[in-house]
């Protein structure tokens, strides 16, 4: 093994302790084999690192590298015509008549081969490493039938042999009912998803299994079909709930004991006490609530008031939240959802590592990935406070310096 690294001359936001984001000032961090080996005051380093060679940083802030935990990644086609035709005043039914909604999208990735679709993502994915991201959440769900569901999930991976960035796939066969089962969901579980689901646990395409539990999509009795068999094939759950109404997905997911609730904006107080007691991570959202200019906030006084952890995410794709920025997703968390800097920097970092079930990642301490972002900033709050500015300065991915 290659002797380590020591990293110094920077302020680290650690996002353990008691002080605010962690801060360690004037610090110095030890990584050796992709790993953190040491972080603290830089005049406390042990003397066993002390020969290692040094990388000054010049007074910048460093913070564990960033954490996309919900995306739509991979996808064929785009819908900025409809998106423009919501603008000139056309109706959700004209919409869908002209073949837009995620009807459009299903066709065109149905449509395009799996080298296609990693074409098409690469940029999306590129966008979001260049500021600072390391691990990237991407679902299936715009297949909705067996070949394409499958020819998702392994683009998906694809993708982390492509760049140097840890892909984490989740099975959304229950995202809608297709076309060709038009009022007929149960047969689609029957017949499509849940083979499907079956087919992607037994060829390793799957890390998670979600669901769209929604008035336009599955019944909470619908998605319990899906979630009792992901326990079966030994995957964990997570969940698209109460984004448009108030349905019960979120009590569901608690029930379930699901890594993640997503987008919650009708979730309640009764609610949130049955996240905080099952451990599952609150997932906001803010990009498809901007986009579809929606004014039912998630209740973030209540999920503080009961500690749940509040993950933030850039939701990307292609109808309801085409954000491949999560810098801004930071700006719109707290913007539009009143959450503060360190919570934001938090729902990005170590509560998105959790809404994923991963324990290796998302604060800076010995044992966990050396998976940092060094930044051109002074303070933290202001990755949060700007809009449409990227101060990135290198990324670390595994103790290797991307920069």
């Amino acid at each position: 093994m290659a002797q380590g690294e020591i990293l110094t001359g920077a302020r680290f936001a650690s996002l353990l302790g008691e002080a605010p984001y962690g801060l360690i000032e004037q610090g110095a961090l030890a990584h050796e084999g992709g790993v953190i080996r040491w972080i603290g005051p830089a005049a406390e380093l042990p003397a066993e690192f002390r020969p290692w060679p040094r990388r000054g940083l010049e007074g910048r802030l460093v913070t564990p590298a960033l954490i996309d935990c919900h995306t739509h990644l991979v996808f064929g086609g785009d819908r900025a015509r409809e998106f423009e035709m919501r603008l000139e005043g056309a109706s959700y039914a004209e919409i869908s008549a002209a073949g837009g909604g995620i009807v459009s999208t299903v066709t065109a990735t149905r449509g395009a081969s799996e080298d296609e679709l990693v074409v098409m993502a690469l940029p999306r994915l590129d966008a979001l490493l260049a500021e600072g991201v390391a691990t990237v959440e991407v679902k299936s769900g715009y297949g909705l039938d067996h070949e394409t569901e499958l020819r998702m999930l392994r683009a998906a991976r694809r993708l982390g042999r492509e760049r140097a960035v840890e892909i984490r796939t989740s099975f959304l066969g229950a995202h809608a009912v297709p076309a060709e089962y038009k009022g007929r969901p149960e047969a689609y579980l029957e017949e499509i998803c849940l083979p499907t689901l079956r087919a992607a646990a037994q060829e390793g395409l799957a890390d998670a299994v979600d669901g769209f539990c929604e008035g336009v999509a599955f019944t909470p009795e619908q998605i319990a079909r899906v979630f009792q068999e992901a326990k079966r094939l030994g995957l964990p759950v997570k969940l698209h709930a109460e984004q448009l109404s108030h349905l019960g997905g979120t009590k569901l997911a608690a029930e379930f004991g699901a890594l993640s609730a997503d987008h919650v904006e009708y979730a309640t107080d009764e609610d949130a006490a049955a996240l905080a007691a099952s451990g599952t991570v609150a997932v906001l959202l803010p990009g498809a609530f901007h986009m579809l200019r929606e004014e039912q906030a998630p209740p973030v006084a209540a999920f503080r008031k009961h500690g749940v952890p509040m993950a933030l995410s850039t939701d990307c794709n292609p109808g309801t939240s085409p954000l491949t920025s999560l810098l801004l997703t930071l700006n719109f968390g707290c913007v539009l959802f009143g959450l503060t800097p360190e919570e934001a920097l938090r729902g990005v970092t170590i509560n998105a590592a959790r809404a994923l079930g991963l324990k290796d990642r998302g604060t800076l301490a010995p044992r966990l990935r050396a998976d940092l972002a060094v930044w051109d900033v002074e303070r933290p709050a202001e990755l949060a406070y700007r809009m449409g500015f990227n101060p990135l300065h290198a990324r670390i991915f595994g103790g290797i310096w991307n920069g």
